[in-house]
């Protein structure tokens, strides 16, 4: 036997003597390492099949529970879902209950903007679909009556606030009520835009319409222009005013600013066109005309008027044409498609 001093003098790697004791240790060893190696990655395998066969949350069951939630009055908890379903859905149907319902919980929760972008999204996907714009109407209505509320808790005294009351007593046709709230603007800030263009339109908006009250009105729409010169609206009924009165050169001058201060004002370039034509400025009318018939294609008098451009001017085939269309019009829209009153009068025929 080696003694234990023999044993302190060997190297401990050498296996000459250990290896047979050693052996089956070494054997163990390596089997249970082995064996636990070899079992790792069935494990891993295993985890990764249970978790492939959980189910993965089903989009149109989250979006009927949403709309679920909506309907029995649980908005709070329902909004996200709805959400989610408004954007990712894939069941039209499904899609269509969300909108509704999510306007409808928008608008219970307080959150505007949410219902808005209901709405556009219903209006995107839906378009012209009767239940959407007859939502889309009272949607719109109410916040609007809520942001006027606002309007008048917040800052009843504020211009805006006047301005608000005044507009709502036009519209019931309280004209003095209304003329006084605009005055009252006007001694507080007589500077500020488009309070005297409303006092000139409440002004022509009197039964007791007369030229004194014309001119008042037109005194109105001047000092509009004065506080602001881009005002079309403002230059329009002058414009008008001049037109009844037959003062041609004072109406087209003012038409004339109308349409370049608005490039979409359809009527400042047809009653351009109409005021040129009027003066026999048949050349000169036909671009006005031209450009009112492209912003208003439905408008029967703009062709119409164009069709006598065309004639006086010397252009028959286009005048036949502009003649053809009035005529089509006036035979579906019935005596609604005549010319109205202050545009150039002439025989097609």
């Amino acid at each position: 036997m080696i003694g234990q001093a023999s044993l302190r003098r060997l190297p401990f790697f050498m296996p000459r003597y250990f290896y047979p004791a050693l052996f089956p240790l070494i054997l163990f060893l390596c089997g249970f390492l082995c064996l636990a190696s070899a079992q790792v990655p069935e494990k891993s395998v295993a985890e990764k099949t249970v978790a492939k066969k959980v189910p993965a949350p089903d989009a149109s069951s989250s979006a009927k529970q949403a709309v679920d939630l909506a309907k029995t009055g649980h908005c709070k908890e329902a909004l996200p879902g709805l959400k989610k379903a408004a954007q990712h859905g894939a069941d039209p149907a499904l899609k269509r209950d969300a909108g509704f319902a999510g306007v409808r919980c928008a608008m219970a929760t307080g959150e505007s903007e949410a219902a808005v972008d209901f709405l556009r999204f219903l209006n995107r996907e839906f378009p012209r679909d009767p239940d959407v714009l007859y939502l889309a109407v009272h949607t719109y209505s109410d916040l609007s009556t809520r942001a006027s509320l606002e309007l008048a808790t917040t800052a009843p005294a504020s211009p805006q606030a006047h301005q608000l009351n005044a507009e709502a007593l036009e519209v019931q046709g309280k004209w003095d009520e209304a003329e006084k709230e605009y005055r009252q603007i006007l001694n507080e800030n007589p500077r500020m835009p488009g309070i005297h263009y409303k006092l000139g339109r409440i002004l022509l908006s009197k039964p007791d319409f007369s030229p004194a009250v014309a001119e008042q009105a037109k005194g109105e729409f001047q000092q509009e222009l004065e506080i602001d010169p881009s005002n079309a609206g403002a230059e329009y009924v002058l414009g008008a005013l001049a037109r009844q009165n037959q003062q041609w050169d004072e109406a087209i001058q003012h038409f004339s600013r109308a349409a370049k201060l608005d490039a979409g004002f359809g009527d400042a370039f047809l009653d351009l066109g109409t005021s040129l034509v009027s003066v026999k400025k048949y050349s000169e009318a036909i671009p006005p005309l031209e450009t009112a018939v492209k912003l208003e294609p439905q408008n029967p008098t703009a062709h119409y008027s164009l069709a006598v451009a065309y004639r006086r001017g010397g252009r028959q085939t286009d005048a036949d044409r502009e003649f053809a269309i009035h005529r089509k019009m006036t035979e579906q829209n019935g005596p609604g498609g005549e010319p109205q009153p202050g545009s150039p009068q002439e025989n097609p025929n």
